[in-house]
């Protein structure tokens, strides 16, 4: 047996990894198969989407966490034989991703940023980004199955299609586990859609101040927009939550418009935003990296700059 098979921890995983398994599969003249832990209801959103069949894996047992899966999943595919298998790499699903490999006695591609499939060799071949973001590897698979882990909003979801048909197989339970989930807290976020944010302002080491950053809010709310961060602000000063830290150690973001107050433009910042429609950088060293990848720049302080934008936005109706 072959096919695509897709793992996400969650629905909004699941869907993107589905967008690219449906390439996948087309190009190869096979099925598509996606994962379901637990929520049988969620099947037919997924075979809606391109899913041929559903895996379906039952609920886990009170206190056992993704980890107990670990053996079905391997198990199923060391059975079934599939071409390709695709991880969502979320924290969780990189663990679970190289564990299987490792079951499996494959290689893994983690950080998989494009991916696919070449007829004439019949074997697949990916991409993945180097020296912090500054190169892009050519990954090429020598044993099967192959395996990647796919970072979080690399690929559009996969759209619904009515009509579509398909079949759920339930699989075993997941078997007992030594280890188990004793108490879950809920980290405290300061925000839940910047990922989704259709315009991102964001600070950098620009800012003298932690308290000068109100002007990053207020630039952020005359645009309807959310407040992101780079590295610095977020990780050595913390004037930031690191959830806003975008770039290769953080979050990456597809807005359709990115302005960036005293962002110098390293390259860890800039493949967190490689996805923007329009960037625009405000700095007052002309010389910054950030102006080769604005499409508008604004030469000049930012203290001086930022007010001015608000200014004339508030005046626009």
């Amino acid at each position: 047996m072959a096919g695509v098979w897709v793992f996400g921890e969650n629905r909004e995983l699941t869907l993107e990894l589905l967008g690219i398994g449906r390439i996948l599969a087309a190009e190869m003249g096979t099925t598509l198969s996606a994962f379901l832990v637990g929520d049988r209801e969620q099947a037919k959103g997924y075979i809606s989407r391109g899913a041929d069949e559903i895996l379906f894996l039952p609920p886990l047992q009170e206190g056992q966490s993704l980890d107990a899966c670990i053996p079905v999943i391997a198990g199923e595919a060391a059975k079934a034989d599939p071409d390709i298998l695709l991880f969502a790499a979320s924290m969780r699903g990189r663990d679970l991703a190289a564990r299987i490999a490792a079951k499996l006695d494959t290689g893994l591609c983690g950080g998989c940023v494009a991916i696919r499939f070449d007829k004439a060799s019949k074997t697949f071949e990916a991409e993945r980004l180097a020296y912090g973001g500054a190169a892009v590897q050519k990954v090429a698979f020598t044993k099967r199955p192959a395996m990647a882990a796919i970072p979080p909003r690399t690929f559009e979801p996969a759209k619904e299609e009515s009509g579509r048909e398909g079949q759920v197989r339930e699989l075993p339970a997941a078997p007992p586990s030594t280890a188990r989930v004793v108490e879950k807290k809920a980290k405290e976020r300061k925000t839940t859609n910047l990922p989704d944010a259709r315009v991102v302002v964001c600070a950098g080491r620009g800012f003298d101040k932690k308290e000068d950053l109100a002007l990053v809010t207020q630039l952020a709310d005359a645009l309807g927009g959310e407040v992101g961060c780079t590295r610095p602000i977020s990780e050595e000063l913390h004037w930031l939550p690191e959830e806003l830290c975008i770039g290769l150690s953080g979050i990456s973001v597809k807005p359709e418009l990115y302005i960036g107050l005293g962002v110098s433009g390293q390259i860890q910042h800039m493949t967190g935003i490689r996805g923007a429609k329009v960037v625009v950088a405000v700095n007052k060293d002309e010389n910054a990296p950030i102006f080769g990848a604005a499409d508008l720049g604004i030469v000049g302080n930012l203290y001086e700059v930022g007010p001015k934008l608000i200014e004339e936005l508030k005046k626009t109706p």
